[in-house]
Parts: C-alpha cells; structure tokens; sequence
C-alpha cells in the first residue's frame, strides 16, 4: 500500500445537522420567558414588584422556590404566587364608566357591588381597577391584567393626570381657588392642585380640578379641609382616558391606538 504525506491543508469541517433534540431544545428555550414577565402578565403587580416577591422566595415554579431574578419559564409550567397558580393570560385593556355604590376594591368580603359584577360572566379573563375610586365616586375606571402598565399608572413618579368634576354643598370662594393650587396640608404631605376652575360659569359651587396625587380620597379630603363637603364627585379624565361616549355602568375595550399611548406614557 502507497504511503502518503499528509498535504498540510486542514481537511474542511463536515458541518453536522442539527438533531431533532437540538431544534427542540432551542425551540423551547425560544418560547420560555422571564419570570418577572409571566407573573406581570398575570395581573398580580408590575414586574419590579415581581422581582421582590422573587427575592423573598415568594415564588415557585414547578412546586420548587425560586429566588434567582434571572429564571425563565414556560408557559404551561407551574408558577405559584403564595401557593395560588398564575397564568399568563392575554392581555386586556378596558375603560368604564364607573357608577355610584360601586366598590374597586375586588376582594372587599363585605361589598355588595364591585365593578367586576359590571363585565358580566363572558368576560373570562382576570382584570382588576388601576388606582381606587371610593364607592361614592363616579366617572373614568381603566381595568387591566397588564402588571406593568398597571406599575406605570400608580407610581408617583409618571405624574399620570386625573381631573375631577366637584360638586359642593355651597359655592367655592374664589379666594379658596387660590388655596388650591398653592397646595392643602394632608397627613404631613402637601397636596397642590395642577389646575383648578369653575367648572360652570353660573353655579360657582361646581369645580374642576386637576391633580396626580393617589392619595386615598384625597379630593374629598381637600376640599373637606378648606370647610366644604362633597356632594358628587366624578373623574372625568385619567391618563388620557376619558368617558365620551360611554354612558354610566358601560364599558368598552380599549382601542389599539389608545393602549399604544398608555404603554408610550403619552399622558
């Protein structure tokens, strides 16, 4: 047999396919998610939150705790929130027309009436209100199972808009417009008005007033401290939100356009 030199050329690599096992696995890693995101899209808090509750080892995944911040799931794995299974539902976005006696607190034993009870039964995913209205109020309610969104829109530091219609027992002095707007002492806090006016040229005990405070009740409670009481009092705009066209008790989704400016902070 012929012996022969090796040519010195490297021999060209054969590039071997890739296995079934190997597109399975980079199939499934491509279709897990983070762990912050499944629990956010679940409606229980925004993803910052969800990290805390990861870091306190108030997260499992498959009946093992988890504390890495950097962990993916998939969809159809076992995520418990407090021992409660989560899904990552579809998002929904929907406005409302809040009505009187209505409670937003969704696990209140002791409501008669939650804005829930107003979607009906079609309604199959989980939403639940942004921000508080008191049972007394009426006016704009965004509900959502976006965690983040929902993040955005109650954290102080988005200055969201809210603008109220008042009603009071008498007519505002207009010396009182003033107090307003140089701002009310609340529990140590001041709470300053962005804008306040009549809201009817000839009933000067009707108000407009705008701010981005959440502080609990925190109209009424203005408005209480300058020696008035509320008689009605309707949100009328809320980040962008407003209820033209949709009578009290009614609700619609949001449309595309209107989510995109929510998700852009354009409020």
């Amino acid at each position: 047999m012929e012996n022969r030199k090796p040519s010195g050329r490297p021999r060209p690599k054969t590039e071997k396919p890739l296995g079934k096992s190997a597109t399975g696995k980079r199939k499934t890693e491509a279709e897990k998610i983070r762990l912050n995101k499944f629990i956010a899209n679940s409606g229980v808090c925004s993803r910052r939150d969800a990290d805390e509750h990861i870091s306190n080892g108030l997260i499992s995944v498959n009946g093992k705790t988890v504390t890495d911040l950097g962990t993916k799931v998939s969809l159809d794995d076992d995520v418990r929130y407090k021992n409660k299974r989560l899904s990552a539902e579809k998002k929904v976005y929907i406005l409302m027309n809040k009505p009187k006696d209505y409670v937003t607190t969704v696990e209140d034993p002791h409501a008669d009436k939650t804005v829930l009870d107003l979607l009906g039964s079609d309604m199959k995913e989980r939403v639940y209100p942004v921000g508080r209205l008191d049972k007394a109020t009426t006016g704009v309610l965004l509900l959502t199972n976006d965690g983040d969104l929902t993040g955005k829109l109650t954290h102080p530091k988005y200055k969201r808009r809210k603008i109220y219609h008042v009603f009071l027992d008498r007519p505002f002095a207009k010396n009182d417009l003033f107090k307003l707007t140089e701002g009310i002492d609340l529990e140590d806090e001041k709470i300053v008005a962005d804008a306040v006016s009549y809201a009817d040229a000839d009933d000067r005990s009707q108000i407009g007033i705008e701010l981005h405070s959440g502080q609990n009740r925190v109209v009424r409670r203005m408005f209480e401290t300058l020696g008035y009481k509320v008689k009605k009092l309707d949100r009328v705009y809320f980040a962008g939100l407003t209820k033209k066209n949709l009578q009290r008790g009614k609700w619609r989704f949001l449309s595309e356009k209107e989510i995109s400016m929510l998700k852009r902070g354009i409020f």
